[in-house]
């Protein structure tokens, strides 16, 4: 019997420090029309830290900022990448449109080291 009650007891001890894994990762789709242009320059904010000189535009191959026909290209392009839509919504300044398209992807989905890199992130239960 107490070898039973002391397993149960390291077996909630175990738990309770075990890190909370997420369901989901989420994504910010920006979307900036261009001057004299029917194209978008779309930056991509998963959270990540930048500083201010940093370029979160989305790259071609050979580094140039890759230009998309439009929000639904950027997010077919996403989808490909095994992202889902969540929501949408457009922010006006200064005359121009400012897109925000909000996606998700499920955290297991994500490479085993990117997975690792995130978990860092997240308290453990017993922070919570």
């Amino acid at each position: 019997m107490k070898k039973l009650f002391f397993l149960s007891m390291l077996c909630c001890a175990a738990y309770s420090f075990a890190q909370v894994t997420p369901k989901f990762v989420y994504a910010e789709i920006v979307g900036e029309s261009r001057l004299f242009s029917t194209k978008v320059t779309v930056s991509i904010d998963y959270g990540q830290s930048t500083s201010f000189f940093e370029n979160t535009k989305v790259k071609n191959e050979d580094g140039s900022n890759r230009k998309f026909n439009s929000m639904v290209d950027a997010m077919n392009y996403m989808g490909a990448l095994g992202w889902e839509f969540q929501q949408a919504y457009v922010v006006t300044s200064s005359q121009q449109n400012v897109y925000h398209w909000l996606m998700r992807k499920n955290f297991t989905d994500l490479p085993g080291d990117i997975q690792e890199e995130m978990k860092k992130n997240f308290p453990t239960k017993k922070d919570l």
